[in-house]
């Protein structure tokens, strides 16, 4: 399951990868604030994230790097 979800991430497009970024964004953030006040039901989600948003970096950059060698 994780490498046909790391194929997905790399068929993305530029603009949707940057998309999928700020949503990723948006939930970790959201996790971190449960996790402040106490009431999160799964603490390992943060680590998950984290890692999912440095995927996502790693693709955005190499589409960049693409788009530079062009």
């Amino acid at each position: 399951m994780a490498n046909s979800k790391k194929k997905n991430l790399k068929d993305l497009s530029y603009a949707e990868l940057i998309a999928e970024r700020g949503k990723v964004k948006q939930e970790y953030m959201d996790i971190r604030i449960q996790s402040v006040v106490g009431s999160v039901d799964n603490p390992m989600q943060k680590r998950t994230l984290r890692r999912q948003i440095a995927k996502l970096n790693t693709f955005i950059r190499q589409k960049e790097i693409a788009e530079l060698n062009k």
